[in-house]
C-alpha cells in the first residue's frame, strides 16, 4: 500500500494532488500526523508491545457470496470458512466482525452458541474438533454504510450515475468491519469471492474469473472469481459497478486496466508502463509473477495511493490518471505509484510480513523495487536521486525516533512512515551495495522462494542473506532495523604535503542514548586528481577517529560515500576550489547536489552566479531542481534575478519549482510574471503552482485572476483548486460571495476535495463576517453530507467560522454513540467555538472598553483643568508682582 505522506517526503509530494488521496477521506495532513503518531514518542515504555495472535486453526479456503446494495450501501451475503484444528483439539471459533448483523450461523459439526459481541462473533460447539479434522462454518450477514471496509461512490452521494460503483479496503484491519474474518496477516488461505450486481455491471476480485452468469431468479449477473493460490484476509478486495478498461499483456501475464466509465480516455498514460515493469521485477527478483493475471482497479475518492490486493491493486483516481498535457509533471508520480504496487504482488502479496512490526518487508521492498524500476527505466542517476529524496525524509534528528521493526506502536497505521517505507528502502539499498548486485539478487531470490505464499520476519529474511553471503550481519540489523537513527558524520579533511597524506577526521555527533548507539561501517572515501582516482575504506567505529591514506599527489576533490551507499547524514565542507571541481564532476550527481549545498551557505554574488549557471547547465534536472530551490533560500534581489533568467527549463518538474520558487519574493512586478506565465504555459501542473502562489499578494492585485481562475474549467478542477488555495492565503471579504456561489453552483463539478477544501477556505475568510448566516447554513447542510471528507471539513469549518449558532447541530454528532473520526471532529470545533467569545460577550467587551476610556477621558480632561488653574494661577501672580509693575509703567512712557 502507498501512503505518500510519510515523513518529510510530504514535502516532495505536496506539489502533486496525489498526496491528498493518500490521506483518509476526511484527514487533514497535519491531523493524519498526529492520530498516527508519525512525529510522536516512539519509545516502548509508552505502548503495550504487540505481536501475532496465535494460530488455532488453520484455514484452508474462503467462500464469500454477497450482494451488494447500492441504494441502501450496505452488502448482504455469507461467509464459508474451512479449517482444520492445529495441534489440539478446537471448540470456540473467534470471527473479528465490526457492527455486523449476523442472522444464522452453520457448520459441519454441531453447535452449542453464537455470540456477536459487535466486534467478534464467537461460534462455541458442542464437541471440541480434533486436530487436523477438516471443518467448516457459514455466517449469513448482513451490514449498511460500514465505518470502515466497503465504500460507496454513488449518485445520492454526489458521484455521476454512470460512474457508480464499490470498492473495498482490507488493509490493516478494515475487512472486519464488512465481512467476518480472521483479520492478520498471519494466516493465509485460497478463497472465492461471487458476488451479484445488475446487468451491466462488472464486479471484480482477486484470481480468475471462474464464471459470469445471469441469474433468471433475481435478474442480477453473478461473477464468480477464485484465488487458488493462499493469501492473506487483507488482500481480499471487491471493486463492483460501472467500469470500462484497456488491455494488454507481458508474456503470459494478462493485463487490464479499469476506470469508471467517463474516466477511462485518461487511462493510457497511467497503464502505458505496466508490462515493462512485470518484465522487470520478473527479471530482477528471479521469481515469475505469481498471480493468474494483474488487473489495476481506478476508483473514485480511495483513502491510499494503492492497494496491492493480490493480482488486482486498487489505484487512486486522483494523481494516477492524467490527461496528455500533464505529461512531464504527472507521469513520474503515477508511474512511480503503479510501480510500487505492482511490487507488492511479489513483496507483501506472495510473501507477507508475519505481523506489522515487519511491515517494512512489505513496503520499504516496493520502495526500493520502484526505484529499481526507475534505474532500468531511466538510469543511475534517476536512481540515485530517488534514493536521495527518500533519505531526506529520515536525516532529520526529529524524523527517525523508531526502530524499523518496532512492536511498541499504538495502532498498526503507525507502522506505515517512514521508517518502513523510505528507511526501509535504503535498508535494501546499502545492502544491496555490499553485497553486489548479483549476490543481493540471489538473497532476495532465495527469500521468496523459501516463504512463498507464506510468511516471513525480519530474522529469517537475515538467516538467508548470511547463509548465502557467508556474512555476519546481526551488527548491521541491529544498527539500522532495530534500533533507530542514522549516523551523523562531521568530517574534516586536511592535506599534508611533505608526506602526501591525506587526514580525514571523522565524529559521530548523533545524540546517543539506550536506543541510539555508534554506529560501525565501512565508509569509501574517493580522492580525485585529473583522471586519477582513489578509493580507500575507513572502518568508522568510535565517537571520533582520524584516518590517514598516502596519496600521489594533493586531490582535487574528496568525496565521502561517492557511491552514495549508506544511510548517514554526513556534514562536511571542503575548500570552494574542492567544491567547484566537484560541480563540474558530470559522473557524481550526488556530489554535484551536495557541492550546490555548499555553494549556498556562502549566499554571495559568485555563490548566486554559480547556482544560476548550474539551473541552466547541468545535465540532469534533479540537480536544476536543488539550484533553484538554493537560490530560493538565499532570497535575495541577486537570487530572484537568477530565477527570472531561468524561467524557460525544458524539464517540467524544475520549470515549476522555479515560477514557485519566483512566488515566494514578495515583489510588486511578481503578480503580472505569475499572470503571464499562466496565460503562457499548457501544462495545468505548472499553471496551478503559479495560481497558489499569486495567494501572498494584495488583492487588488490579484482578485481578477483568482476569480477567473475559481471560474476556470481543467483536468480534475485542478486551476479552481489553487484558486481556492490562493484565496486561503489571501483570508479578504471580497472573496466570500464568489466563493460561496462557486460552492453552491459547482458542488457536483469539484472533487472530493477541492470541494472540502472550499468549504474550509469559505469559513476562513468568513471568521471576521458580522452575518455569518448563509455561510454557517452552507456548512450545516453538509454535517450530513454522504462524502465523509465533505462532512468532516464541514463539521471543521463550523469550529473555524466562529458562530455560536453552530454548537447545537455540532453537539449531536458529537453525542454519538461510538468513536468515530467525525465525533472527534465535532468535540474539536465545539471547544474552539466555545472557547472565542460569543458576539454578546464581545459586545459587552467593547462596552466595558468604552466606559473605560470615557473614564480616562474624563479623568485626563480633569487632570487637564487643574494644570490650566494652576497655570492661569501662576500667571496672574506674576502679572500683579511689584517688578513686574515697574516694567508696565516704563513700557508706557
Amino acid at each position: 500500500m502507498l501512503r505518500t505522506i510519510a515523513s518529510s517526503v510530504f514535502t516532495i509530494l505536496l506539489s502533486t494532488p496525489l498526496v491528498f488521496s493518500s490521506l483518509a477521506e476526511n484527514q487533514s495532513l497535519s491531523s493524519y500526523c498526529d492520530k498516527t503518531g508519525l512525529f510522536a514518542d516512539h519509545s516502548e515504555k509508552n505502548s503495550t508491545r504487540k505481536y501475532a495472535p496465535s494460530r488455532q486453526i488453520d484455514i484452508l479456503h474462503q467462500t464469500l457470496d454477497v450482494t451488494p446494495d447500492f441504494d441502501r450501501h450496505g452488502v448482504s451475503g455469507q461467509v464459508r470458512i474451512e479449517f482444520k484444528p492445529i495441534a489440539k483439539p478446537f471448540g470456540e471459533l473467534h470471527l473479528n466482525a465490526v457492527d455486523l448483523s449476523i442472522s444464522q450461523v452453520e457448520a459441519s459439526v454441531p453447535i452449542l452458541a453464537w455470540n456477536n459481541t459487535g466486534e467478534e462473533l464467537v461460534i462455541t460447539f458442542r464437541d471440541t474438533i480434533p486436530p487436523d479434522a477438516p471443518a467448516w462454518a457459514k455466517v449469513s450477514f448482513k451490514v449498511e454504510e460500514p465505518r470502515e471496509g466497503l465504500y460507496f461512490r454513488t449518485p445520492s452521494m454526489g458521484y455521476k450515475p454512470g460512474d457508480m460503483h464499490l470498492w473495498t479496503q482490507g488493509e490493516m484491519h478494515e475487512a472486519r468491519h464488512w465481512f467476518p474474518s480472521y483479520d492478520y496477516p498471519n494466516e493465509k488461505f485460497t478463497t472465492e469471492m461471487i458476488c451479484h450486481v445488475k446487468e451491466g455491471m462488472v464486479a471484480l476480485s482477486n484470481g480468475r474469473l471462474i464464471s459470469h452468469s445471469p441469474d433468471p431468479g433475481t435478474g442480477l449477473v453473478s461473477w464468480h472469481w477464485k484465488q487458488e493460490k493462499p493469501h492473506a484476509n487483507y488482500l481480499i478486495t471487491l471493486c463492483a459497478g460501472y467500469f470500462s478498461k484497456i488491455e494488454d499483456r507481458a508474456g503470459d501475464v494478462p493485463l487490464a486496466f479499469w476506470t469508471p466509465q467517463s474516466q477511462i480516455a485518461f487511462a493510457k498514460n497511467a497503464f502505458a508502463g505496466t508490462a515493462d515493469m512485470v518484465r522487470f521485477f520478473e527479471k530482477e527478483t528471479g521469481v515469475k509473477y505469481p498471480w493468474h493475471r494483474y488487473d489495476q482497479v481506478v476508483v473514485d475518492d480511495f483513502t491510499w495511493g494503492g492497494m496491492e490486493n493480490t493480482s488486482q491493486t486498487t489505484l487512486v483516481a486522483n494523481g494516477t490518471l492524467y490527461p496528455d498535457e500533464f505529461i512531464g509533471t504527472r507521469t513520474n508520480s503515477s508511474n512511480g505509484l503503479v510501480a510500487h504496487e505492482l511490487a507488492h504482488q511479489w513483496f507483501g502479496d506472495y510473501v507477507t510480513a508475519k505481523d506489522w512490526s515487519h511491515t517494512w518487508l512489505n513496503e520499504g521492498f516496493a520502495t526500493f523495487y520502484d526505484a529499481l524500476y526507475v534505474e532500468h527505466s531511466k538510469g543511475r542517476d534517476d536512481f540515485l536521486y530517488q534514493m536521495w529524496e527518500n533519505a531526506q525524509s529520515l536525516l532529520g534528528p526529529e524524523n527517525d525516533r523508531a526502530p524499523i521493526v518496532f512492536r511498541g506502536y499504538k495502532d498498526a497505521v503507525e507502522q506505515f512512515g517512514a521508517q518502513s517505507y523510505q528507511k526501509g528502502s535504503w535498508v535494501l539499498h546499502m545492502l544491496r551495495s555490499q553485497l553486489g548486485a548479483d549476490l543481493y539478487r540471489q538473497c532476495v531470490q532465495s527469500h521468496l522462494e523459501a516463504h512463498a505464499l507464506g510468511n516471513a520476519t525480519t530474522e529469517e529474511f537475515i538467516a538467508i542473506i548470511e547463509r548465502l553471503s557467508g556474512r555476519d550481519w546481526d551488527q548491521f540489523f541491529d544498527q539500522y532495523v532495530f534500533h533507530p537513527h542514522h549516523p551523523e558524520l562531521r568530517v574534516d579533511y586536511s592535506w599534508e604535503d611533505r608526506r602526501k597524506l591525506a587526514r580525514i577526521s571523522i565524529q559521530q555527533v548523533q545524540k546517543l542514548d539506550p536506543n541510539v548507539l555508534l554506529f560501525k561501517l565501512p565508509l569509501k572515501i574517493r580522492f580525485k586528481t585529473g583522471t586519477t582516482q582513489t578509493d580507500v575504506l575507513a572502518h568508522v567505529s568510535q565517537a571520533s577517529e582520524d584516518f590517514t591514506f598516502p596519496l600521489s599527489a594533493r586531490p582535487e576533490i574528496v568525496r565521502i560515500d561517492p557511491d552514495y551507499s549508506w544511510l548517514a547524514d554526513v556534514e562536511f565542507s571542503p575548500s570552494q576550489e574542492m567544491v567547484q571541481a566537484q560541480l563540474n564532476d558530470k559522473t557524481d550527481v550526488i556530489g554535484r547536489i551536495f557541492a550546490v549545498e555548499q555553494i549556498a551557505k556562502k549566499a554571495d554574488k559568485n555563490s548566486i552566479e554559480l547556482l544560476q549557471k548550474t539551473l541552466n547547465t547541468d545535465p540532469f534536472w534533479g540537480v536544476r531542481l536543488h539550484a533553484a530551490r538554493k537560490l530560493r533560500e538565499i532570497h535575495d534581489d541577486d537570487a530572484r534575478s537568477a530565477l527570472l533568467a531561468s524561467i524557460q527549463q525544458p524539464d517540467e518538474r524544475v520549470r515549476r519549482d522555479v515560477i514557485d520558487s519566483l512566488g515566494s519574493f514578495f515583489r510588486q512586478d511578481t503578480p503580472v510574471i505569475l499572470r503571464k506565465f499562466i496565460a503562457s504555459e499548457k501544462n495545468p501542473d505548472l499553471q496551478s503552482t503559479a495560481i497558489r502562489a499569486l495567494g501572498s499578494y494584495p488583492v487588488d492585485q490579484v482578485r481578477d485572476e483568482l476569480l477567473v481562475q475559481l471560474k476556470s474549467d481543467s483536468f480534475d478542477q485542478i486551476l479552481a483548486g489553487a484558486a481556492i488555495a490562493a484565496i486561503r492565503q489571501q483570508r479578504h471579504p471580497a472573496y466570500i460571495e464568489p466563493l460561496l456561489s462557486a460552492l453552491q453552483q459547482r458542488e457536483s463539478e469539484f472533487p472530493t476535495h477541492t470541494f472540502a477544501d472550499g468549504l474550509g477556505t469559505l469559513a476562513e475568510i468568513a471568521s471576521e463576517k458580522q452575518d455569518r448566516t448563509a455561510i454557517r447554513e452552507l456548512l450545516i447542510s453538509k454535517l450530513n453530507d454522504p462524502k465523509r471528507r465533505v462532512r468532516d471539513s464541514a463539521i471543521r469549518a463550523l469550529g473555524v467560522l466562529g458562530d455560536p449558532q453552530a454548537i447545537a447541530p455540532l453537539t449531536t454528532i458529537a453525542n454519538a454513540g461510538k468513536a468515530t473520526r467525525s465525533r472527534d471532529a465535532a468535540e474539536e470545533a465545539i471547544r474552539k467555538l466555545r472557547e472565542r467569545k460569543p458576539a454578546s460577550a464581545e459586545i459587552e467587551t467593547l462596552r466595558t472598553e468604552v466606559l473605560d476610556l470615557q473614564k480616562s477621558n474624563r479623568e485626563m480632561k480633569q487632570q487637564l483643568d487643574d494644570l490650566k488653574k494652576r497655570f492661569d494661577s501662576e500667571r496672574l501672580s506674576t502679572t500683579n508682582s511689584p517688578s513686574n509693575s515697574r516694567k508696565k509703567s516704563a513700557s508706557a512712557k
